[in-house]
């Protein structure tokens, strides 16, 4: 039996598997700096959440007696950009939590892959957070003490130096400190045309537009550098707002989104208590995904609205 479909027939040579390998390999050089700058107990972090995602996935497709899911690597990016997320020095037992979260709560319980609602890390990070604030709010490790970047800028102590924020010698999550080996990672992508420009150009721009007005500075470049190269924006803006499944499918809608994150993660930061909010401004936009595609969906090629003027047909 052949199956014979209508045209255009598309083919590519990318898969989902290769897709998410590409994920992968442009978080490596954040990972492998984050171990760098926090030392093994990172490491074993990374390792032990990933781990929890990948077996989380395994364990469920058999009792479900679904075909096995995890060679499409889409568990392997799940936990690696959970850990990423994550305290340098929280227990190992928060991996685990958050990646069985991620992996059943967000991901599976609603059909797996490409079904899910919101991005499985960050609302896997978010659980944590409400959970065990405690805990991922404290940043302390061996190489830094005190508040995150943010944190003192929200305070008003001052940032540290501009150079070791975007270096990433700061304390932070594990993957979010260094702005330098996120973007190697984001034109690797670029490169790849694993993603494009439209959610994360159109997310920071409307950022610093953001800032520019309402957060008081003025036209002050060393601000808004620190803004963009502290917390998790890049991290956010690359890797988790470009997601295939929880972004906009519509090129307009693109742009909508990224700016709607924009704005809120200024909201957030400016006018919220926290000093972050890329998280929360992601789950948000993702969960308005289905609106913004309704008033974005482009008009069909040679279709026509007719006008309230327009004769009907025999008058």
């Amino acid at each position: 039996m052949l199956k014979v479909s209508s045209n255009p027939h598309i083919r590519s040579k990318d898969t989902t598997s290769r897709i998410m390998q590409y994920v992968v390999i442009a978080l490596l050089p954040a990972t492998v700096f984050g171990v760098f700058n926090f030392g093994l107990h990172a490491l074993l972090l990374v390792l032990v959440t990933v781990a929890a995602t990948v077996l989380t996935e395994y364990i469920y497709d058999r009792c479900m007696k679904k075909k096995i899911s995890i060679g499409d690597f889409s568990a392997v990016v799940t936990g690696l950009l959970l850990a990423l997320n994550l305290p340098p020095k929280a227990p190992l037992w928060i991996g685990v939590i958050g990646g069985v979260f991620a992996i059943i709560v967000v991901k599976m319980l609603f059909g797996g892959l490409g079904q899910n609602f919101m991005n499985p890390a960050l609302g896997a990070r978010c659980f944590l957070l409400i959970s065990f604030t405690s805990i991922m709010t404290n940043f302390d490790c061996d190489a830094y003490t005190g508040a995150t970047p943010l944190a003192a800028i929200k305070s008003g102590e001052g940032a540290p130096e501009l150079l070791n924020m975007i270096i990433g010698r700061t304390a932070g999550t594990i993957g979010e400190t260094s702005m330098i080996a996120l973007l190697i990672g984001a034109v690797f992508l670029l490169v790849m045309k694993v993603i494009d420009l439209r959610v994360p150009a159109s997310y920071i721009l409307s950022f610093v537009v953001f800032i520019l007005l309402f957060s008081g500075r003025g036209l002050d470049i060393n601000y808004i550098l620190s803004q963009l190269a502290g917390g998790g924006l890049m991290l956010g803006a690359f890797f988790m707002a470009t997601d295939y499944v929880t972004r906009p499918i519509t090129k307009n809608g693109q742009y909508v989104f990224g700016i709607f994150l924009g704005i809120m993660t200024g909201i957030f930061r400016i006018f919220g208590p926290s000093a972050e909010g890329v998280s929360y401004a992601i789950i948000l936009g993702n969960l308005l995904v289905p609106l913004i595609e309704r008033v974005t969906k482009p008009t069909a090629f040679g279709k026509k609205l007719r006008s309230s003027k327009t004769p009907k047909d025999g008058v």
